[in-house]
């Protein structure tokens, strides 16, 4: 368990699209093997610390012909920002897909002086 120790807790979250390969022939819908995309995301506002980020497929559009194979995550997580990152292997075809986020941490408050001076 992750204990956030602030008197102001932040949450942040935001919707990216990852990819649309099925409009420009792109490596997640015509391609083979581990295939990976990495979008990196901006906070509106910096954490005190890493807070805890939850990333889920918010839309996916996936070939029915072949194995549905993939995993979603956070990585590189900062007070400032992190990367999505979407990876699929074998013969799984995505033509697009969309990733939703949630970012939970203690944030400055305008009235903690001692914290923020």
């Amino acid at each position: 368990m992750k204990r956030i120790y602030a008197s102001t807790i932040g949450i942040d979250h935001g919707s990216e699209m990852l990819f649309s390969d099925f409009d420009n022939g792109g490596d997640m819908w015509t391609g083979e093997g581990e295939r990976e995309r990495r979008i990196a995301v901006s906070f509106s506002e910096k954490f005190k610390s890493h807070p805890n980020v939850m990333v889920t497929l918010e839309m996916f559009d996936v070939d029915c012909n072949a194995n549905q194979r993939a995993e979603t995550v956070a990585e590189n997580v900062t007070e400032a920002g992190f990367d999505i990152v979407f990876r699929t292997w074998g013969d799984t075809k995505f033509a697009r897909a969309r990733a939703s986020w949630m970012a939970i941490g203690g944030v400055d408050a305008d009235d903690n002086w001692d914290e923020m001076y």
